[in-house]
């Protein structure tokens, strides 16, 4: 059996897991992959792929093309890159593993946290020898505006409460009756971005969902908020993004996801001062990773010995 491990940006997944106990060929790809001509020539002869979240696209198209493959394992919940009923319906399994949200909250609030205090600039001041270069912003008495109120949001919340910040939220279909449980207003779109001195996304990239914060929004927000974005790229309009940090209708963004990843390294946002930028690593730690890959390895063993496998949605 031969088994690709696809980006792995570390080069860490076979510390995580006992691939040995596996008895096949494994191939770590540490690079991202191209185009999908390049997945399919690279991923020719592979039986079973394990795909780290959503790092590499796999379309109804590149399915076909891998005539070798019969198991697909994504780390994670969900994949919103797998055509999971393409893959069905060409005999591909495609099974899924555990996870933790918890680092990801975490995350969000080091971001936050980074960006209303300006520890980027503070730090690389230091290191340069110098020393005071900032004004920072307090949280206690501020607004966080949630943008999604499920699971990371309202995990969210409550670590601002904690801070001493008022908690508001809005999303599609939140009501007033959900959002109080977590000491939560539900207020209207215009009023969430109106009022919020720190955004904080948290929604599943959707239809609904994709393009959802843009120039209209930006437009409504405080010239010193903070936006930031742990969960996918796309929510956020780029192009309208990098348009108003420039113009400097917002503060600052604080931002871990990128429409293409890889954050290419001439993209604009590299260069704005008034970003906080991290390279999607809001999920990235051991924990994680343990979770992951021991998950993978335990998919893989079931498939082998023709076992039930934990399939994913």
């Amino acid at each position: 059996m031969k088994i690709a491990i696809l980006d792995d940006y570390q080069n860490v997944a076979l510390g995580f897991a006992d691939w040995g106990s596996l008895n096949a060929e494994i191939e770590v790809f540490t690079e991202a992959f191209g185009h999908a001509d390049d997945v399919a020539e690279r991923l020719k002869g592979f039986e079973v792929v394990v795909a780290m979240r959503e790092r590499t696209r796999f379309p109804a198209e590149l399915l076909a093309r891998l005539t070798d493959l019969k198991l697909l394992v994504s780390t994670g919940l969900r994949n919103a890159a797998i055509d999971v009923a393409a893959a069905r319906d060409l005999g591909i399994t495609v099974s899924g593993t555990g996870y933790i949200p918890q680092p990801t909250a975490e995350h969000t609030w080091a971001l936050i946290l980074a960006a209303a205090r300006n520890l980027p600039k503070e730090v690389q001041s230091m290191r340069d020898g110098g020393w005071q270069t900032t004004v920072g912003m307090t949280l206690h008495g501020k607004t966080l505006g949630l943008l999604g109120l499920g699971t990371l949001g309202a995990g969210a919340a409550k670590i601002g409460q904690v801070f001493g910040m008022e908690t508001i939220a809005w999303s599609q279909n939140l009501t007033q009756e959900k959002a109080e449980p977590h000491g939560v207003t539900a207020v209207s779109k215009e009023e969430l971005f109106s009022r919020a001195d720190v955004l904080s996304i948290h929604l599943v990239l959707s239809d609904r969902s994709r393009g959802l914060v843009g120039a209209e929004e930006f437009g409504m927000m405080k010239k010193s908020a903070i936006l930031v974005n742990t969960s996918r790229g796309p929510i956020v309009d780029e192009t309208a993004l990098v348009d108003a940090l420039r113009r400097k209708e917002i503060g600052c963004a604080a931002i871990d996801v990128y429409d293409t990843e890889p954050l290419p390294a001439d993209h604009p946002l590299r260069s704005l001062e008034n970003t906080v930028l991290t390279p999607h690593i809001g999920f990235v730690t051991r924990e994680v990773y343990e979770i992951f890959y021991r998950d993978a390895v335990e998919d893989i063993a079931a498939y082998q010995a023709g076992e039930p496998i934990r399939l994913m949605e």
